[in-house]
């Protein structure tokens, strides 16, 4: 099927401008200031007033398939992503079984292929023995290895420093991390309890999981990538302290050490555990404002070079328990670009920053084959927005399988009207249309 997308805004490599789109198959075949001459068959849409962009590609999600499918699946947050402007994702390997093994990580592939309305690829996990499986896996079908320098949920922390040393020095392949240091957190831990007991109050996650833990391990894993020239993507940036250790300014595609913020650290602060609790506690912290203020600077200029969700949903219950009890994370993956565009309206990012944060930089990043930007030839992983159409948040109307969102209430100043993945519509004006289009995600 061909879609023209008639007198739409665009943003494509870096620039604003009207334009008609022309979509053919699975690729964007066409892009002109007008499109009036076509002789094949095709569904004409008028875009005028709205924003056509390219799909966001999530670096980090946890869609807790398999082994904990009472939280969320592949199905149901794929739908929640692309009702989102998500198009592509990369998930994390914390699941049950941990994707540890070419085994384990081939069957959520398999998984994914059969269920998922975006594209996907996922991340194998590194443990303290399993360097082989590591050195085997095929960089160009693969998004990369994921390490835990801090424990989080699944318990997959490496803390064996032979192990981090031959990870970082025999793998090719990108690295991403999740920095937090366990010592720190540890005496942190043994200080709130000493003065709580059992009722550690959710405002103290942040000294807990503490600036000074974070930095203690991104400084780390940053020293052990400068030593053996790894190829390292720094996860979740959550404070200011940390951005001293990136900035490079050299072309994204030859950079071997980049970093990720994640939208709750540049929406939430500390203030927020008063009115939301247990609601946004997550790994690491969000922390006092002027980390966020700072990371939203630092995703403006550049410093931070992509932007994710780490969409960690937890059920309702589950979060309810006291501070030791609930579970880190929360799910955002339906609502980043709309929290985004609301950075944009506020006067903190541009519309062009955020396309490219949330795509094309993602793309190169990652070294992603024909995706992340509208040019002719790519895929066409495309979403439509309209701009100055209020929506409003409502737990009831979420798409995530825990049924709930720290977001409740907030009314966003911008809608998401309809998502194409491989130029096929998977969601238009608030309702999935059953197709599912998602494939698998290359590199190199």
């Amino acid at each position: 099927m061909a879609y023209l997308f008639k007198n739409c805004l665009i943003v494509a490599d870096g620039a604003k401008r009207y334009a008609d789109v022309l979509v053919k198959k699975d690729r964007i075949e066409r892009i002109a200031p007008e499109i009036s001459d076509l002789t094949i068959r095709h569904v004409e849409l008028d875009a005028e007033g709205k924003y056509l962009l390219p799909g966001m590609i999530d670096d980090q999600v946890h869609f807790r398939e398999p082994g904990y499918t009472h939280k969320a699946d592949m199905a149901t947050e794929s739908r929640a992503a692309v009702a989102g402007g998500v198009t592509s994702y990369m998930e994390m390997p914390n699941t049950k079984p941990q994707a540890t093994t070419a085994r384990h990580l081939e069957a959520k592939f398999a998984r994914a292929k059969k269920v998922s309305a975006a594209n996907f690829s996922f991340y194998m996990g590194a443990t303290n023995d399993n360097l082989r499986e590591l050195l085997d896996l095929d960089p160009h079908s693969v998004c990369g290895i994921k390490v835990f320098m801090g424990s989080s949920t699944g318990n997959m922390l490496v803390d064996n420093e032979t192990t981090l040393e031959n990870i970082f020095s025999k793998c090719s392949h990108l690295i991403a991390t999740h920095c937090e240091s366990e010592d720190v957190i540890r005496a942190n831990m043994r200080k709130a309890a000493d003065t709580y007991g059992e009722d550690i109050p959710m405002d103290q996650h942040p000294a807990i999981r503490s600036v000074e833990a974070c930095f203690a391990s991104s400084s780390r894993a940053v020293e052990l990538a400068k030593k053996h020239g790894t190829r390292l993507h720094v996860l979740h940036i959550s404070t200011e302290k940390e951005l001293a250790l990136f900035g490079n300014k050299e072309p994204l595609e030859t950079k071997r050490i980049t970093a990720e913020a994640c939208v709750h650290h540049m929406w939430f602060d500390s203030g927020d555990y008063a009115r939301l609790g247990s609601l946004i506690k997550c790994n690491p912290a969000i922390k006092a404002a002027h980390n966020r203020e700072a990371i939203v600077k630092a995703v403006a200029n550049g410093t931070i070079d992509v932007v994710a969700t780490d969409h960690a949903p937890h059920t309702w219950t589950e979060k309810q328990g006291k501070y030791q009890v609930s579970p880190s994370g929360l799910p955002l993956v339906q609502h980043p670009l709309l929290m985004l565009l609301d950075l944009v309206e506020q006067g903190k990012l541009d519309l062009e920053t955020v396309v490219e944060r949330t795509s094309g930089a993602v793309a190169k990043c990652f070294g992603l084959r024909e995706r992340g930007y509208l040019r002719e030839g790519y895929k066409a992983d495309l979403v439509l927005v309209s701009p100055g159409k209020p929506s409003v948040v409502e737990n009831s109307k979420v798409w995530y399988k825990c049924g709930w969102t720290p977001l409740d209430g907030h009314r966003f100043g911008n809608t998401i009207e309809s998502t194409y993945v491989n130029g096929v519509p998977v969601y238009e004006k608030g309702r999935h249309t059953g197709l599912l289009a998602g494939e698998r995600l290359l590199f190199g």
